[in-house]
């Protein structure tokens, strides 16, 4: 077994950021961004930048024109080629039955988390990370998108919450049936009861995800 921080697990380490450094050059800004015909490579750049690091955030698309110099419309056009390029996807806000829930909002998460490293240059060991909660959050929904594809299951994927800050990470509707899930990078955080969505979706549950667990999420 070689000795953590050895040289030969120095050269790995660095050959799998340069290969993945490569693979953001050559796949996302050169050949799948020009795929679609996007242009204004300076912009496209920044903007995915900007998403990369509000990785299963809310996100804002007059805050994120302003931040970049081009109108709402542009974000939004821009964002849709690259859920077609199938680099990001977004999940939309749900609201059914409370005043104060959140409607018109968006998270959005990259499919490929090591390209998302790779476009904010942090390859960090996750203690040493202060988003290792987005990415863990980032990673089972990832996983669940697959294992549903791959079952052929279809549902309608949201995440709730309401303007006092109540929330649940990640939400399945299925014939009518909701299903959350919250997910915790920390198996000894704690995770309190939405009781509010409980109560005004009768028949729902919400279930923690942490890494004890997991399994029974992706598998």
């Amino acid at each position: 077994m070689t000795p953590i921080g050895s040289p030969t697990l120095r050269r790995i380490r660095r050959a799998a950021r340069a290969a993945l450094d490569e693979l953001v050059s050559n796949y996302l800004y050169r050949d799948a961004l020009t795929f679609v015909g996007l242009r204004k490579s300076t912009v496209l750049v920044k903007l995915l930048e900007l998403l990369a690091r509000q990785l299963g955030q809310e996100v804002s698309y007059p805050e994120l024109g302003q931040a970049l110099g081009i109108d709402r419309r542009t974000v939004v056009n821009y964002i849709d080629l690259l859920e077609q390029c199938f680099i990001l996807f977004r999940l939309g806000a749900f609201s059914r039955n409370l005043h104060k829930e959140v409607v018109k909002s968006v998270k959005v998460y990259f499919y490929d988390l090591g390209v998302r490293n790779g476009i904010i240059q942090n390859f960090a060991p996750l203690h040493l990370r202060s988003d290792a909660g987005a990415l863990w959050e980032s990673f089972c929904i990832v996983e669940r998108l697959k294992l549903l594809r791959n079952r052929q299951q279809f549902v309608n994927q949201y995440f709730w919450r309401t303007y006092d800050q109540k929330e649940i990470d990640y939400l399945e509707e299925a014939d009518g049936v909701l299903a959350g899930y919250e997910f915790k990078w920390n198996p000894a955080a704690k995770v309190k009861e939405p009781t509010d969505f409980l109560q005004a979706y009768p028949g729902s549950q919400v279930e923690r995800i942490d890494r004890s667990n997991y399994w029974r999420f992706l598998l």
